[in-house]
Formats: structure tokens, sequence, C-alpha cells
């Protein structure tokens, strides 16, 4: 009997055995290794932005997130108070919400750590508690190209301008690995990679990072000045379409969250229009000039500075009295404009205006780019008419009305904007007669001499075209008496434009003239470009009067 029951368990043992390293092998493996091997993410960094140069605006660093299985951290009994005291956590709150929590696996306590932060949370040593490696996003140039660039939110996942438009772009697609960890979730050996992550491809825009940090100076400087509500700034290449600089204010620091809201992250220079006022007015003389019934050397009787228009009244400044075409640009004649308008086809200003793309988005994908407004119809009444002339009555943003001047810049020819960076420039549209604009465009710089009202936006060295603007802001039944715009649109040099311009003021106390507000930023910022962009002057003798002038000073 004692040999049959010692049988009997070697028997079973045997059994045992088998049933364990045989029949169930695989099942008890996998089980095992359940245990202890895990298949983990390997996250794939974004892909840098660049300005045109290659100088950094944006690119991922990796950090590490602290996370926790709140049902063993809470079941150790070990106090929370160590490891909220170094994650600046209060530790009865971390309590209740491990609590709330306890039936999930994974709950992150913090996001984006530094590594010298998550070293100390691992020497704690709390069951449970762990560190996931992240990628988070950081800016160099910081709120000086944050309207352009935009930001990431805490999942790099693109918000708010080319972030947001190539986040399909810049986003990497992550890896995995299969790896062994131990009862505190510490990797302690990799076993094997399952996928490669793949990294984000990069996006080189065409701004250039100097003339942006140049252009961010100067409107911040100014909105301080004058007390202004909000500005915007757009630079364009006469010659390709490209956007080296675009700057707002207020602005904001994409490094910090806590700060971002709405107000402050919006890019107005393609969000928010405004009617242009007096810059639209060489369009209306263009198409003046393009219907015949004027030329360059008629003369419009402005007399006595005053006309009534359908019950409405239309005047200027003072009486300029019998003046030629160029003078109406270069004093900026509200009734020589609208008497030139009322004499051509009631759609000429209106079908040109189209022509040039207002009404509709510039086409750069660029996200929340409003299109600004224009009536579906040509205007009937002679009020309209004569105030469409002068710029109300229609919308832009200043990235359009950037892009209409670039027409001007580039003799007739409309290219398509462009916040990347171009190899070549777009063979583009001929939209004007090119002898027809570069006369308006002569008559241009007579509003930057002495005699014009433009004469702050002079650069010594330099021919500069322009117009200013001062609009009155539209509010319920009516236009404000104490809410105006400033503005000025221009391009340098004049002889053969390579950079355009458009400063927008919102609301700024006291001055209120385009001439005085906008003209001022203009001439810094374009000056100042030209010089970085070692453009020739085109103008030596008022290079050498400034210099004798320094000299005598």
């Amino acid at each position: 009997m004692l040999l049959l029951v010692f049988a009997g368990l070697a028997t079973a043992l045997l059994w045992r055995a088998l049933d364990l390293q045989v029949l169930n092998e695989d099942f008890l493996q996998q089980q095992g290794a359940a245990r202890y091997l895990r298949v983990v993410e390997m996250p794939a960094h974004r892909g840098a932005i660049t300005d045109r140069h290659g100088q950094p605006l944006a690119i991922s660093s990796p950090v590490d997130s602290v996370w926790a299985n709140p049902g063993e951290l809470l079941a150790s009994g070990e106090s929370l108070a160590p490891l909220a005291r170094l994650l600046g956590l209060d530790a009865a709150a971390l309590h209740r919400r491990l609590e709330q929590r306890a039936s999930r696996e994974f709950v992150y306590i913090k996001r984006h750590v530094t590594p010298e932060l998550g070293e100390q949370v691992q020497s704690l040593g709390l069951p449970g508690v762990a560190l996931q490696r992240e990628y988070r996003r950081f800016y160099p140039a910081g709120e000086v190209a944050a309207h352009v660039v935009g930001f990431t939110n805490v999942d790099d996942i693109g918000q708010e301008g080319m972030e947001l438009a190539y986040d399909d772009w810049l986003r990497g697609d992550p890896g995995a690995k299969r790896v062994v960890k131990d009862r505190l979730g510490r990797i302690i050996d990799d076993v094997e990679s399952l996928r490669e992550p793949k990294p984000g491809e990069a996006l080189t825009l065409s701004i250039d990072r100097r003339l942006q940090y140049l252009a961010y100076r100067e409107l911040k400087t100014a909105v301080t000045e004058h007390g202004a509500r909000a500005a915007a700034l757009v630079m364009l290449d006469a010659q390709t379409g490209e956007v080296l600089a675009m700057v707002n204010q207020p602005a904001y620091n994409p490094n910090n969250r806590a700060e971002i809201s709405g107000g402050r992250y919006r890019n107005r220079a393609v969000t928010d229009s405004f009617e242009p006022a007096s810059t639209l007015k060489p369009f209306a003389v263009l198409a003046a000039l393009e219907s015949g019934a004027y030329g360059p050397d008629s003369i419009i009787n402005t007399s006595p500075g005053v006309m009534r228009v359908d019950g409405h009244t239309v005047r200027d400044p003072r009486d300029y009295g019998r003046i030629d075409v160029a003078t109406v640009i270069e004093k900026s004649s509200n009734v020589g404009v609208a008497r030139m308008a009322l004499n051509i086809e009631a759609d000429a200003i209106w079908g040109l205006l189209l022509r040039l793309g207002l009404g509709a988005p510039t086409g750069t994908t660029f996200p929340g780019e409003a299109g600004g407004s224009i009536s579906g119809m040509p205007p009937r009444s002679s009020i309209d008419r004569a105030a469409l002339a002068y710029g109300y009555g229609v919308a832009v943003t200043p990235l359009q009305l950037a892009q209409a001047y670039t027409v001007l810049a580039a003799d007739g020819i409309k290219r398509p904007v462009s916040f990347l960076k171009l190899d070549q420039a777009p063979v583009g549209e001929r939209i004007l007669d090119a002898q027809s604009v570069r006369r308006v465009r002569g008559m241009m710089e007579a509003v930057v001499s002495d005699t014009g009202t433009a004469s702050r936006a002079q650069i010594p060295g330099y021919r500069v075209a322009g117009k200013t603007g001062t609009a009155k802001k539209a509010v319920a039944g009516g236009y404000s008496d104490n809410r105006y715009v400033a503005l000025f649109a221009g391009m340098a040099p004049a002889s053969a434009p390579r950079l355009v311009l458009v400063v927008v003021v919102d609301e700024p106390v006291e001055d209120y003239y385009g001439g005085k507000v906008a003209a001022p930023i203009f001439a810094k910022v374009m000056g100042g470009a030209l010089r970085l962009l070692n453009v020739p002057p085109d103008d030596v003798s008022s290079l050498q009067h400034a210099l004798a002038t320094r000299r005598d000073a």
C-alpha cells in the first residue's frame, strides 16, 4: 500500500510537470510575461518650425510626465505628501483625485516635468508611480512670432497658427517596444522593438526672424506711446508674395500657457477686418484711369472743399480748389476722388476691388482667416459709389490690403500670399495695366513728400510710395466720432519695390491720423528692413541731405 501511494504521488507529479511544461506551456508563459512584460509607446518628436534662414521658431524637447496606478498607490498606504511637495501639488487634493479614479490603472499626476524632477520622483520609490517620456514644445522667439507660429496643447497637438494649419505635417508617428518592468513600473530591460517612431517633418516659414523682431519692437512701442487698443503689421515680399513679418498687439508668450487667452492669441492681421478708408484711393484713381475718362493731367474741381451726395456730406480738411489727379492722392481729397467715382461707370471701382481679391480670403489656409466683405452687386446709389472710392462700404484684413498693394508694387501682377518659404516667385496673374500702375505709384510718392499727408513715412536714401488712411469705426446707428483706425500702406524702394508694408493701429488716443500714428511705424520698420536686406538706396540725394543735417545738428 505504501509503495502504491508513492507510485501514485510520483505519477501525479509527472502528470503535473507534463501539464505545466508541455500541455499548457504557451498559456502559462503568456500569463507570466503579462506580469512583467509590457508594450510601451515610443513618442516621436514633432517637426521643427524654422524661419527662412533656418533659425528655430518651434522645437520639441524630451520631458517626463508623472503617472500612477491609483489602486496600487493607495493600497500601499504610503504618504502622498513628499510626492505632492515635489510636484507643487496639494496632498489632500491629490489623494481625492486618486480615490475618484481608483478603478483606473493609469492616471497622469503631472505632465511635462523636467528630467531632474523626474529623477527625484523616482527616488521616492512609491508603488504604482512611474514616469513616461514625452516631448514638450518650446518657442525660442516667444511672443515675437507667436501669432504666426501658434502653439500646441499639452498633448502636442496644434491649436493655433501654423502649428494648427500644418499639424498633420508636423506631427510624428509614435513607435512601440516590448519591455520588462519591475513592480514599481520602472523599465529595467528592453526586450524588442515593435515599431520605430517616425519624427514629424520640419516646416520652413517665409518669416525672417530679424524683420519679425524689428516689427514687433516698433509696433509694441507705438501701441504703448499712443495708448492704442490693438495693432497689426504685415510685411510682404513684393516680388514673391511671401510673408516676411507679421506681428500683432497685444501679444502672448506661447511658452507660458497660463497667460494664453482668446483676445491675445488672435492673429488680427488675418482675422480682423476694417474699413480701409483712404488707403483705397489709389485703386479708385486706377479705375478712373482705366475708364479713359481721366488722365494723369486731368483737373478736378474740389471747391469749396465740400459736396452733397444723396443728402450726405463729403468734405475735405480744406478747400484744395482745382487740382490734378496726382494732387487728389497727395492731399487725400475725398471730394476729388468722389467726383471721379461719380463720373465713371458704377461698377468700375467695385470691379477692380474684386479683381484685387477683396471680399475673399487670400488662400493661405491660415486658421481663422477672414475674407473681409464687399457688396455682391455694384453700388447703385451715388453716395455708395462715392464712399467706396474713399474706402468705406468695404472691409478688408491687413493681409488683404497688403496683397492688394503688392499688385501696385509688381506693376499690376497679382501673386498668391505664402507663409512658407518659396524656392522661386510664382508666375502670378496680370490684373492691371502696368503703365497705369506705374503712374499711380509715382503719384503715391508725393504722399510721402513734405507737402503730402505722410511726410513722417520718409526714409533717407529711399523713395517711398504709400497712402495714409484714417477710418472712423462703425458703431450702432452710424460711425463713431471718437474711435478711429489709423493706417498706412506703402512700398519701397518706389523705383523697383522690394517690400510692401501695412500698419494698422486700432483706436489710438489723441493723435489718430494715419500720417501721425501709422506712418512713423512704417518708416522705422521699412527703413530697418531695407538695411537688413541690403537693398541699395534709390534716392542718394535725400540720404546726403539727411547726413548733412545730422552733421550740422
